[in-house]
């Protein structure tokens, strides 16, 4: 496995980790919570997802980056969304802007206060997640490139 195989893979590793375990839990346990009202299952499966899923994001970012730099060495290029090449890039970097932007307001302000806040929660988990499936589409289509 060269060393540029090695980065992709972890970074569809993480990818698979990062939106797979958002799936589940906007159409495991969301529907549920909603239901009833009751945050405790979502809580506690939220928990244990944050144990992997934040690394997981890590990694894709760390990866994400490698990447990007492969495909456009120059990082003053990369929201310049020139070419095909030069728009995934961008796009893909203007997707982790928004999805870090919903997980620090729904970390700081949401989370702790969750019991009050599930239909704010809920709208923050049903677009991180729209963003996590546009993240893999976007990544699907640049190997096409």
């Amino acid at each position: 496995m060269t060393h540029d195989q090695a980065i992709l893979l972890l970074h569809v590793l993480g990818a698979t980790v990062w939106t797979g375990g958002h799936l589940v839990l906007a159409i495991g346990f969301l529907p549920g919570a909603l239901k009833t009202g009751d945050a405790t299952l979502l809580r506690s499966v939220e928990e244990r997802f944050e144990r992997v899923g934040i690394p997981a994001l890590i990694v894709q970012i760390a990866t994400g980056l490698m990447l990007a730099h492969k495909y456009i060495p120059d990082p003053a290029q990369w929201f310049a969304f020139q070419g095909k090449v030069g728009a995934h890039i961008g796009a893909k970097l203007t997707l982790l802007l928004l999805t870090l932007a919903f997980a620090i307001h729904a970390r700081v302000r949401l989370v702790p206060r969750m019991g009050e806040r599930l239909k704010a929660l809920a709208f923050h988990m049903i677009v991180v997640t729209i963003l996590s499936v546009l993240f893999v589409v976007l990544g699907v289509g640049i190997r096409g490139v």
